[in-house]
């Protein structure tokens, strides 16, 4: 586990040796036990090292036999053992006992489709000095982040955005679409950065870098067709096999490890198949609020009691945010607005003062339907049959009287259901994340955009990319088609880069069992019935795992990693945010209405309507711009 970074210049030149350098250390908090160079003609690697396998030996760059091949690697390649063997059986020799050094010994054999063969979450760079040729790729669900751009005919590459931006020669120019993308969605979703120009490898892709040229290809597919056909209780036995190999094989550390425990159904699952697997007690870590609505720790304590877990708590409060919301936006290099980031890095620090791997259940939602708009996306087609006399009139009419409880789950109250329902017929059916939970719709968005930048931007990108990925799923159902684009744009886009951003920013790396690729195939053919069925999800995955958690875990309804930001926004850190998001200096006062922007102040702080997700997202936008 690590952070990559290189330049690539092409054809005989070098690269600036002084230029890697500062791009290296740029990242240096995602690998503080070491560093690594590799500079020749045409290209230049490096890497910070986080050592969790073969913390003495296991130094990158690591090369092939005859040093022709060198690669620089963030993550973990967790089926390395059985590469390893069968790699020595086919005549390689291997002087590390490292799982990096297998993929050089793997592109050997089988060239790009090295990566066919890797379990584990990576993104790595491998340069082919015979044929000058650097192989870049991430992992099938995008775990590992690479971030890249094409300047002065050279390209630049890096784990984080911030780092690229660090040494380019020329500062790109902010990308207002992508802004525009990012008020729908709480991020800037791949392949696009808040940077014109700059750019994010997607998930299950590699790229190329030849004679000066970038080519690009997907090497991996999900697909929801055809339908297992077991029992069952076949399937039950399935699922328990594949979840515990997917724990066992994350078992595999030099160092202390330990697990994120939530309190949620998926994290739980993961902490008592380690104490399943493990001969001491495993160290849990679990953070809450003074807010007891959003707090888990009570469900959390009932897991670290049932198993005799080493448990820690943190309890979050407002006093914690505004001195470390502008640090946790520099790791991201661009706006980022899920309020469970700030939580997260708190938690992540507690967990590093005592281990420096990290278990979590981050991915059960996404494989076997745990959001809440996956029920209600049924209503809603329901709902859409009605009049448009009710839909666009009496509907909208009566959403605008209610009280808002944006801070409250989707589905947890009918007012904050009601309060949805206007945004259902402006945006597309198929776009359901944007359905349920955009921040800013097309309409609001155009009246917080200046007049002169509204006209030049598409409001419903976003939400069109979503509905491409719902009608290109490789799936019959609405919810496997929901499911599918939620693997694609909200899990790399949102989720899996807040785990790894606020993990790495402490030296923490987090692993993912619920996300091997392996179990997500195999539960993406799961029938319906089995991942649905009325308004509970995760039907299998609770029953397969009932007998092992306390009866409250499995029986109660998703909560979710949210933090209580419309009180806090509208209590003590209300005056924070005014300065915030009013100041003339900032850029926020060039782009955005400032009477639309006091509108959502004044309604918000009258508690006439809940925008403290709204007020959030702009903060963060107006932080990170101030700060860039």
């Amino acid at each position: 586990m690590c952070g990559i970074c290189g330049i690539a210049p092409g054809g005989e030149r070098r690269p600036d040796g002084a230029q890697l350098r500062r791009l290296n250390t740029a990242i240096a908090h995602r690998g503080p036990d070491g560093e690594g160079y590799y500079e020749a003609p045409g290209v230049g690697l490096a890497m910070r090292r986080l050592a969790i396998i073969d913390v003495a030996g296991g130094d990158q760059p690591i090369f092939n036999e005859d040093k022709s091949l060198a690669i620089v690697f963030n993550g973990e390649c967790y089926n390395y053992p059985v590469l390893r063997e069968k790699l020595e059986k086919q005549g390689h020799r291997f002087y590390t006992q490292t799982d990096t050094e297998c993929i050089v010994h793997l592109y050997e054999e089988y060239g790009d489709e090295c990566v066919q063969h890797l379990r584990g979450m990576f993104a790595f760079a491998l340069w082919d000095a015979k044929r000058q040729r650097l192989l870049l790729a991430r992992d099938r669900l995008g775990k590992k982040p690479l971030h890249y751009t094409v300047q002065g005919g050279q390209l630049y590459f890096a784990s984080e955005l911030q780092a690229l931006l660090s040494v380019l020669p020329q500062q790109p120019d902010i990308d207002l679409q992508a802004i525009d993308d990012y008020l729908s969605l709480q991020y800037v979703p791949e392949p696009y950065t808040a940077y014109q120009g700059v750019h994010k490898l997607p998930a299950a892709h590699r790229m190329v870098w030849q004679n000066g040229q970038l080519s690009m290809q997907a090497y991996w597919q999900l697909d929801y067709q055809p339908k297992h056909t077991a029992r069952e209780g076949e399937l039950i036995e399935e699922l328990r096999g594949l979840a515990r190999e997917a724990v066992q094989m994350r078992l595999i550390s030099e160092v202390p490890l330990g697990a994120h425990l939530s309190g949620g159904i998926d994290s739980s699952i993961v902490v008592a198949l380690m104490a399943e697997a493990s001969s001491g007690a495993v160290k849990t870590f679990s953070v809450g609020f003074e807010e007891t609505s959003f707090s888990e720790l009570p469900y959390a304590r009932a897991v670290a009691e049932r198993y005799a877990t080493d448990h820690h708590e943190f309890t979050l409060t407002f006093g914690d945010i505004p001195v470390t919301l502008e640090t946790l936006l520099g790791h991201f290099g661009e706006p980022f607005a899920d309020p469970s980031a700030l939580p997260l890095y708190h938690l992540a620090r507690l967990t590093r003062q005592h281990v420096t791997v990290a278990l979590n259940g981050d991915g059960g939602d996404e494989s076997f339907a745990g959001y809440w708009r996956h029920w209600l996306d049924g209503y809603a087609d329901q709902y859409l049959r009605l009049p448009g006399l009710v839909t666009r009139r009496l509907a909208p009419a009566l959403a605008a009287a209610l009280p808002d409880r944006a801070d409250g789950p989707i589905g947890s109250s009918l007012a904050n259901g009601i309060k949805r329902l206007p945004q259902l017929t402006e945006i597309d059916r198929r776009a359901s994340l944007l359905r349920w939970g955009s921040y800013f719709s097309p309409s609001h968005k155009a009246a917080l955009w200046q007049p002169g930048l509204a006209a030049h931007l598409h409001h419903k990108r976003a939400e069109q990319e979503m509905a491409a990925l719902y009608a290109a799923a490789p799936a019959a159902s609405r919810l496997d088609r929901a499911l599918y684009a939620d693997l694609k744009s909200y899990l790399p886009g949102d989720l899996l880069v807040k785990a790894d951003r606020m993990t790495m920013a402490q030296g923490l790396e987090g692993r993912s069992p619920l996300l091997d690729h392996e179990l997500v195939a195999w539960a993406a053919r799961l029938p319906a019935r089995y991942k649905l069925r009325g308004r509970q999800g995760k039907q299998l995955l609770r029953k397969a795992f009932r007998h092992l958690l306390p009866a409250e875990i499995t029986s109660k309804r998703k909560q979710g990693f949210g933090i209580p930001v419309g009180a806090w926004l509208r209590g003590p850190l209300q005056g924070w945010l005014h300065e915030t998001l009013l100041d003339p200096g900032s850029p926020l006062a060039g782009w955005l209405r400032r009477e639309t922007m006091l509108q959502l102040l004044a309604e918000h702080g009258a508690g006439k309507q809940d925008h403290g997700k709204r007020l959030w997202a702009l903060a963060c936008l107006a932080l990170w711009a101030r700060a860039r």
